[in-house]
C-alpha cells in the first residue's frame, strides 16, 4: 500500500538515530524505537537516505515539540523533488496540517476522530507521534519554522511503548515509604503520563487526576500564589517543557521543600543549578546538564537515585554512631576523673593510661563503625532536617545518660574495690577499656537489639573489638607492660568484677530499647 510505504519512509528518514562502526543504533530511545520498527518492516535507514537525501533540517526543540527535516526525491514516489518531513506531538501538527491522506486519498482532517484515536493510544501508555508531509517545488530559501511547518499533509500516527524498568516501580514504593514524594515531569500527552504513573504508583488508582496532573499550557496560565498553593498535591506534569522545570523547582522550594531535580537536556541545565540536588543523566545528559548538575547518574536509572539515599542515609548514620560512641565514651571517663576528688576518691587513672585508652580506642573500633550495615527502619523514616544538630533525636540525651552512668558507676566501684583491698586503679583502666567497646556495641542501632541485627554483621567491628580486648590484657598480664602502664595482674575473680562494670552500658542500652518497643506497641 502506497500510504504504509510513504509512512514507513518518513519514519526511517525524519530520524537522527544511526548505527555505529560496531553496527549498535545509537541516538534518542524514541528515535531509536522508530528507527528499528521501520527497518524490521524492510525500510533501512541508510538504502532510503540514497534515494531521498537528506539536504537541510529544523531541530527539534522543546517549544515547537517537532522536528523537520528536508529531502530530495530522486525515486519519484513522493511526485515532487523537494518535500519535508514534520514529525512530533499530534495535537501540535493537527494544529499545522490542512488534510490528511487515508488510503491515497486526501481528505480533511476529523478532529474529533483524530483524538478519540490517540486517547484511545495514551490510555494503553502509548507515546504517541504524528508524521506530516509538505511539497516544494524548489529548495525553500527561507527556512523558518513558521514558514515551513505548515499546510502539513497527516500521513500517520505511531504509538510506542516506553515500559518503566522492573526495579522503578519498588523504587517509587520505597521513595514514599522514605518520605521522598516522586514528581513525574514529562513531554508526552497527559492521559499517557497518568497512564504510566499509575503504573509506577506515583499516582494512585484512585486519585483524582485533575488536582494531581497539570499540563504545561494549564502550568503557563496558573498565577504564581495560586500555583504555590496546589504545587505540593501535584504529582504529575504532562506537555512540559524544560524551561517550565525551574518554575516547578522555585515554587516546591518557596513550599519549604527539599528538591532533587534530573535532567538531561540543555535546557534543564537552569533547573538543575536551582535545585538543592540537580541530578543529570550521564548516558543520555548533555555536557552542559553534567556542568550544572551537583551529581551525575551514570546508568540513567532511577532506581540508582534510590540506593543512593539508602547509602547516603546509611554514611550519615555511622558518622552519628561514631559521634556519639566517642562522646559518651569520653563523657563517662571525663565524669569519673571530675568527680572523683569530691567523693574524697584519687584519681582513678594516670596520664599515661588515659593516653593508652584513647589510642586503642578511638581508632579502630570507631573507624569500623563505618562498615555498619543500614538499620532496618532506614528507608521507613521521613528525610532528616537539614538544619538537624547532632544532638538531636534523643542522641544528646543519649550522651548525656549514659556517660552520667559510666562515670557513677566507675566511681562506685572504685570506692567498693578500695574498701575491699582489690587492685583498683587496674580494675578501673581495664573496665573503662572494655566498658568503650560495650558502648560501640551498643550504639550500632539506636532501635534494634544487638540480638535482633547480629553481632557478627559487622566483621570489621567485631575484629576491632577483639583486637582492643587482647591489647588491654596484654597490659594487665605481662610484666613489662605492668611497669610502663603502672598495672597489676589481676585475679580470676577481679577480672569478673572488672567485665561486669564494663557491661552496664550494654546492659542499660538494651534495656532501654527493649522499654522502647513496648512503649512503642502499647501507645
Amino acid at each position: 500500500h502506497d500510504n504504509f510505504k510513504k509512512f514507513f519512509t518518513m519514519m526511517a528518514l525524519c530520524n537522527d538515530a544511526k548505527k555505529n562502526s560496531d553496527g549498535n543504533i545509537i541516538g534518542d530511545p524514541t528515535e531509536i524505537s522508530i528507527f528499528e520498527f521501520a527497518e524490521k518492516n524492510g525500510f533501512k535507514k541508510e538504502e532510503l537516505e540514497k534515494l531521498y537525501p537528506r539536504i537541510n533540517e529544523i531541530p527539534f526543540d522543546s517549544d515547537r515539540k517537532c522536528m523537520t527535516t528536508f529531502h530530495k526525491d530522486t525515486n519519484g514516489m513522493f511526485g515532487k523533488k523537494i518535500f519535508t518531513i514534520t514529525k512530533g506531538a499530534i495535537e501540535v501538527l493537527l494544529s499545522k496540517a490542512k488534510n490528511i491522506e487515508i488510503e491515497d486519498n486526501l481528505k480533511p482532517i476529523d478532529l474529533e476522530h483524530i483524538h478519540r484515536i490517540t486517547e484511545k493510544m495514551a490510555g494503553d501508555g502509548l507515546r504517541v507521534l504524528g508524521f506530516g508531509i509538505k511539497f516544494f517545488d524548489t529548495v525553500p530559501e527561507n527556512i523558518k519554522p513558521d514558514e515551513i511547518e505548515n499546510d502539513l499533509t497527516i500521513i500517520g500516527l505511531v504509538g510506542m511503548m516506553d515500559p518503566p524498568r522492573e526495579e522503578a516501580k519498588s523504587a517509587v514504593s520505597l521513595c514514599k515509604k522514605a518520605g521522598i514524594t516522586p514528581v513525574m515531569i514529562t513531554g508526552d500527552h497527559p492521559i499517557t503520563a497518568t497512564v504510566i504513573a499509575k503504573r509506577l504508583g506515583i499516582l494512585d488508582e484512585n486519585e483524582r487526576e485533575t488536582k494531581s496532573v497539570l499540563t504545561g499550557r494549564e502550568l503557563d496560565k496558573l498565577p504564581l500564589e495560586e500555583f504555590e498553593e496546589r504545587v505540593e498535591k501535584i504529582k504529575v506534569y504532562a506537555r512540559v517543557a524544560p524551561e517550565q522545570k525551574l518554575k516547578i523547582v522555585k515554587a516546591l522550594q518557596d513550599k519549604g521543600q527539599y528538591v532533587a531535580m534530573t535532567g538531561d537536556g540543555v535546557n534543564d541545565a537552569p533547573a538543575l543549578k536551582h535545585a538543592d540536588i540537580g541530578i543529570a543523566m550521564g548516558i543520555n545528559g548533555t555536557d552542559v546538564a553534567k556542568e550544572s548538575a551537583s551529581m551525575i547518574l551514570l546508568d540513567d536509572n532511577f532506581a540508582t537515585i534510590v540506593k543512593a539515599v539508602k547509602e547516603g542515609r546509611r554514611i550519615y548514620d555511622n558518622i552519628l554512631k561514631f559521634i556519639v560512641y566517642s562522646m559518651t565514651s569520653n563523657a563517662g571517663t571525663l565524669w569519673a576523673i571530675f568527680l572523683a576528688p569530691f567523693f574524697g576518691l584519687p584519681l582513678p587513672l594516670l596520664p599515661i593510661q588515659i593516653l593508652w585508652m584513647n589510642l586503642l580506642t578511638d581508632s579502630l573500633p570507631g573507624l569500623s563503625l563505618t562498615a555498619e550495615v543500614p538499620e532496618t527502619n532506614i528507608m521507613e523514616r521521613p528525610p532528616r532536617n537539614p538544619k538537624e544538630g547532632i544532638f538531636a533525636n534523643g542522641r544528646g540525651l543519649f550522651i548525656l545518660k549514659f556517660g552520667l552512668l559510666i562515670g557513677l558507676s566507675t566511681l562506685l566501684f572504685q570506692y567498693f574495690a578500695i574498701r575491699n583491698n582489690l587492685k583498683w586503679q587496674t580494675m578501673i583502666f581495664t573496665a573503662l577499656v572494655i566498658g568503650r567497646m560495650s558502648v560501640v556495641m551498643s550504639v550500632r542501632s539506636f532501635v534494634d537489639s544487638i540480638f535482633k541485627i547480629g553481632f557478627f554483621t559487622n566483621k570489621p567491628l567485631i575484629f576491632s573489638v577483639l583486637l582492643t580486648i587482647g591489647l588491654q590484657l596484654l597490659i594487665v598480664y605481662t610484666h613489662q607492660m605492668n611497669v610502663i602502664f603502672k598495672t597489676e595482674p589481676l585475679s580470676f575473680s577481679e577480672l569478673v568484677y572488672t567485665i561486669a562494670l564494663a557491661s552496664i552500658v550494654f546492659i542499660g542500652t538494651e534495656l532501654e530499647k527493649i522499654l522502647r518497643r513496648y512503649l512503642v506497641k502499647t501507645y
